[in-house]
């Protein structure tokens, strides 16, 4: 018997959801990732009301908002002080994009919501056109590199961060849902 399909959907991020966005910031296991939830809410405030061209998600399955997912273009980081940060986005093609992706809820990790989303979202922007699509996880976060490859990202070492502070996947569309 196969399981039903379930209904993953992206709503862009609003005024509404500054509660939830606050709640899961605040949790231990997006803290140890993100950093500073005050900084990060305004880092997204910033993106809402347009000062950044970072594009802000709120995922939800079967209509239950679970997390959040960004996208951004490495032709507008190319800036500092992300050259500094991030010395690594020199060697992507302008034309990449980058996402970025954290389950809020905590009852949900590691049950393949994450691989699961990000497959669904990288397929919506390969139907848009977006051939260089990265994702850059501190190398430290196994559990979040493991469900990025499980939805077809590959280590690529052309790209590789100097510092060491980012791991650079590329999204290989021939792997997606590979469970190796």
């Amino acid at each position: 018997m196969t399981a039903p399909p379930i209904d993953i959907t992206f709503a862009p991020v609003t005024e509404r959801h500054w509660p939830l966005l606050e709640r899961w910031l605040h949790a231990t296991h997006m803290r140890e990732w993100w950093g500073d939830p005050d900084i990060e809410i305004q880092m997204i405030r910033d993106m809402v009301e347009g000062r950044d061209s970072t594009r802000p998600f709120i995922f939800s399955i079967d209509d239950k908002p679970l997390g959040y997912i960004q996208v951004w273009r490495v032709a507008d980081a190319l800036c500092e002080p992300w050259l500094t940060e991030a010395p690594w986005l020199t060697k992507l093609p302008p034309g990449a994009i980058g996402v970025d992706l954290s389950i809020g809820e905590p009852a949900y990790l590691g049950c393949g919501v994450g691989s699961a989303v990000l497959a669904r979202f990288v397929d919506d922007l390969r139907a848009k056109g977006h051939d260089t699509i990265i994702i850059d996880p501190d190398p430290r976060n196994h559990r979040a590199v493991r469900a990025y490859q499980k939805a077809g990202f590959r280590v690529a070492p052309e790209f590789s961060d100097p510092t060491g502070a980012s791991l650079i996947l590329r999204h290989e569309p021939s792997r997606s849902a590979d469970t190796t």
